[in-house]
């Protein structure tokens, strides 16, 4: 079985790290023994979902850095909003002053917008496509020189199973729309994800995928969810994004990898997010998309 690494001494960025899959992502690597830059639009107070811009959904990055310093981790806090140019221009820069160093950019802050094709806004549109695809294309561009400059890195996108091939006969949910944009962009996430690994594997910077098997419901992503929809436990999620942060690029890159799939196949020991209990080798969903290939290749 392969045990859980220790990457203490690694300085890592997770974006949209204020609740949800972000913070758990954060607390993991903590867990671990990296410092965790948090960000997010978020700092003491909680903001509305850009989707409906009404009521704010909790989570802060204040309570992150908490929650992780209360487990015995090491986390700083920076504010930024990614559609603010001025903020994704500068986050990576900021980020390595705060942390000394930046060892590992997980690209998972997003903006969910859902809606059928015909009713879509273009500025729904275009949010999808800066946030999923734009943003890490920025943010990545920007790590790749402080990676070059330490010898290496691992950059991790999170990517989603919407992005694999429409089940036939189609299901009353595809044809709805609804995800169709936001799946389209998430495909194109898994291709710059594979692409981008190949244009740095010989500088031993990995760039792979990680994405939900099924569903996590999250603060933000619980309406968009049926109630009667059986979800998945985050830490398996999280626990495959550590697993991305470490092995050198030879060994590990390029993937698009999914949260139950790949540490089932790999053998990975899954752990809580504060890592200090081991969690059950749990098989992946029989309602998951059968197109998954479990060794994210």
């Amino acid at each position: 079985m392969e045990q859980a690494p220790d990457i203490s001494g690694k300085v890592a960025l997770v974006t949209g790290s204020s609740r949800g899959i972000g913070r758990a992502i954060a607390q993991r690597l903590a867990s671990a023994g990296a410092t965790v830059i948090v960000t997010a639009r978020s700092m003491s107070q909680p903001v509305a979902m850009r989707r409906s811009g009404a009521e704010a959904v909790p989570g802060t990055l204040d309570e992150t850095v908490e929650l992780i310093r209360a487990a015995g981790g090491k986390a700083i806090a920076l504010a930024a909003d990614l559609e603010n140019p001025a903020d994704l221009e500068t986050l990576v820069a900021r980020a390595r002053d705060a942390g000394g160093r930046l060892d590992i950019l997980v690209n998972n802050a997003g903006y969910a917008a859902y809606a059928p094709v015909a009713e879509m806004t273009l500025d729904a549109f275009d949010r999808n496509i800066t946030h999923y695809l734009r943003v890490p294309f920025a943010l990545s561009s920007a790590a790749i020189p402080i990676f070059k400059g330490q010898g290496g890195g691992w950059i991790v996108n999170i990517g989603s199973c919407t992005a694999l091939p429409i089940l036939r006969p189609y299901q009353d949910y595809a044809k709805a729309g609804v995800d169709t944009v936001y799946a389209s962009v998430k495909a194109a996430l898994h291709r710059f994800t594979q692409g981008l690994a190949a244009e740095l594997v010989d500088h031993n910077i990995a760039v792979n995928a990680v994405g939900p098997s099924t569903a996590i419901r999250t603060e933000g992503a619980a309406e968009l969810i049926p109630e009667e929809y059986p979800t998945e436990d985050v830490a398996y999620l999280a626990e495959t994004v550590l697993a991305m942060s470490h092995k050198p690029a030879a060994e590990r890159t390029g993937l698009v990898a999914f949260s139950m799939h790949f540490p089932y196949a790999q053998d990975i020991e899954v752990r809580s997010l504060d890592g200090k209990t081991a969690l059950p080798r749990a098989e992946p969903p029989a309602w998951s998309h059968p197109g998954i290939n479990a060794a994210g290749e």
